[in-house]
């Protein structure tokens, strides 16, 4: 038998060692198996991601069967993206490279951050949009807010006589209110509330920062803050909050175009210290955040603004002084490099082991924004980014069966992430910028316009199905490398259309207790096996609809197996004979149609 030309995996540590990311100075050993009735010889072309590259033949190492075995090793001291791939030289005298993933692979070369936050991996974190989630304290009535009494109401979501939708209507939910409700997140397993933006502004999202140094007064100003974090410490759970440093608001005290502030703007006079934080042009134009102009972008090039936030005494050492255990930086694409080094820097120096995670919605490995390479995971940078590809990839698994693709995304993850960023990733379903993910697990044509979406909920059998679905989500959310990153309220099976129809109020007293015991069973599953703070992944199956991983570290390794598929199936993995969600002994690794598991050595 004639056989193929080559073969080569990389992501069997036999062809590669060791997989996944580089640590430099580090040495990577490959190796390609050669026909040697149709080969003659191969090399290694490597190219750095500046442009330089360097040639490596691959030297001759053993026999198997009609191949023969060739190996090289490459020593990088210096972090970079590196691309790599063959070209082999055939019998016939012809060069041959092969064709697949446009001939390169990616070895993504690290120096370690200073200390990563290893206290996140195997918890869970909860995302809460504050506004939204419980009412505690009184409610603060200002000029310009809308106070609603009716909680659980339909957002407001109509444009003004301007065309402007004011984000303006506030249902009370506040600080205080997460205070009371701890002992419920305690019960859920969360051991990490991420915070949509908290400090003073005029809109009930508060990504229109006004006052980066004071905490708004309808969450409860200040003392409320201090108070939680008081009281999140007493119960081993840490707070990260929302970083918005790539714009602020029109009304701001830096901007101050209304003249809300007393004290000169940069809208106000070109002497303001706050002038060259941002960027003016043709008289009084000016950059801002995607072309709105109510968020003036800031100039992130400005000394005084970099002072101002990543200074000695600036916003970042003034609020990790109170107990920030980390920051979600929003659309850190947005942020050069300039500005992020001296960002993450100032958080590493307040906290050595805070969490640093950003919005990324691709893969943050080899993310080119605005025509220019992105450093997140080269050292110095982030630990973590929002798992969106991981989000897209699962529910198009639950909805469709595409396990080659939920299966393809995790392999490049970890093979593309350094491990503290792997066992870092926020795994989210949903966001405060997605449909609720009950809605899209139950729904299929959406509607497209505000009116419509406003009315619109699954009917009795979408949502039963959509409830079946997220139990399947939620397990991989659990249980993939990374932490899962809950939105506030989808334990509870809530729904909801794009912003802000995602954004409701939680149903305090009607949720669905189904879920939230499920989600509940997931975080104390999770808990109990070390596999699932940095356990490797291994892939075991993915195929027409069946989706099955183990997880392992030591002697803790658990067999996941998901099936979306209309028939019972079994799977092939030996030794793995406990049922860990039924407490019993099984033959063989059997799941029912629609459902998922989990089996262990016993």
């Amino acid at each position: 038998m004639k056989g193929a030309l080559f073969f080569f995996d990389e992501f069997d540590e036999f062809y590669r060692y060791p997989s996944g990311a580089l640590l430099t100075p580090g040495t990577l050993r490959l190796r390609i198996k050669l026909n040697r009735d149709m080969s003659k010889g191969v090399q290694i072309l490597l190219e750095h991601d500046d442009g330089g590259t360097m040639e490596k033949n691959m030297r001759f190492k053993c026999v198997t069967g009609i191949y023969d075995v060739y190996e090289c090793e490459i020593h990088l001291d210096t972090p970079g993206l590196y691309w790599y791939r063959f070209i082999i030289d055939s019998t016939d005298g012809e060069t041959i490279v092969p064709e697949y993933t446009e001939n390169t692979f990616q070895i993504t070369a690290y120096a370690p951050n200073e200390k990563t936050p290893e206290w996140i991996w195997g918890g869970v974190i909860y995302h809460i949009f504050v506004d939204r989630f419980r009412r505690g304290g009184e409610p603060v009535l200002r000029q310009g807010a809308v106070y609603r009494d009716d909680w659980g109401g339909c957002p407001y979501y109509k444009p003004d006589d301007e065309g402007i939708v004011l984000n303006n209507d506030f249902f009370g939910g506040d600080l205080y209110g997460i205070i009371e409700k701890l002992p419920y997140l305690e019960k859920l397993g969360v051991t990490c509330i991420y915070l949509s933006p908290v400090f003073e502004a005029a809109s009930n999202h508060k990504y229109d920062t006004g006052d980066y140094m004071s905490i708004d007064e309808a969450f409860g100003g200040d003392a409320a803050f201090e108070l939680l974090c008081t009281e999140t410490m007493k119960r081993g759970i840490r707070i990260i909050l929302d970083g918005v440093f790539n714009h602020v608001g029109v009304d701001s005290r830096y901007f101050n175009k209304y003249g809300k502030y007393n004290n000169n703007g940069a809208w106000q006079s070109k002497y303001s210290e706050y002038y060259d934080w941002f960027n003016f042009f043709d008289g009084d134009k000016y950059d801002s955040w995607w072309g709105i102009e109510l968020l003036p972008a800031t100039n992130k090039l400005s000394k005084g603004y970099r002072d101002f936030i990543c200074g000695e005494n600036g916003v970042i050492a003034h609020w990790m002084k109170k107990g920030v255990a980390g920051w979600r930086l929003d659309v850190v694409d947005e942020l050069p490099d300039v500005f992020l080094y001296p960002l993450c820097k100032a958080i590493k120096r307040e906290n050595s082991s805070a969490m640093i995670a950003g919005e990324v919605w691709e893969d943050a490995s080899n993310k080119v924004a605005y025509g220019t390479r992105r450093h997140y995971f080269l050292g110095g940078q982030l630990d973590s980014v929002t798992n969106y590809p991981l989000k897209d990839a699962i529910i198009a698994f639950v909805k469709d069966g595409d396990a080659a693709r939920i299966s393809s995304v995790v392999i490049s993850q970890c093979q593309n992430y350094p491990d503290y960023v792997l066992n870092s990733l926020m795994n989210i379903l949903g966001t405060h910028d997605t449909m609720r993910i009950l809605t899209i697990l139950g729904g299929t044509d959406f509607p497209q316009d505000k009116e419509s979406m406003a009315e619109y909920n699954l009917d009795e059998l979408q949502l039963m199905n959509a409830k079946k679905n997220l139990k399947l989500a939620a397990m991989l959310q659990f249980t993939l490398p990374g932490v899962p990153c809950v939105y506030y309220g989808d334990e509870a099976g809530m729904e909801g259309g794009a912003d802000p129809f995602n954004r409701r109020c939680y149903p305090w007293g009607d949720e669905d207790t189904d879920l939230t015991e499920w989600y509940m069973m997931l975080s104390g599953f999770r808990k109990a096996h070390m596999c699932f703070n940095d356990g490797k992944f291994e892939l075991v199956e993915a195929h027409a609809g069946l989706f099955a991983y183990t997880r392992g570290v030591g002697h803790d390794r658990v067999l996941i197996v998901v099936n979306t598929s209309k028939n019972d199936r079994e799977v092939i993995a030996e030794g793995f004979n406990y049922d860990l969600l039924n407490n019993a002994y099984v033959q063989m690794p059997k799941v029912r149609s629609g459902e998922s598991a989990a089996f262990a050595m016993r």
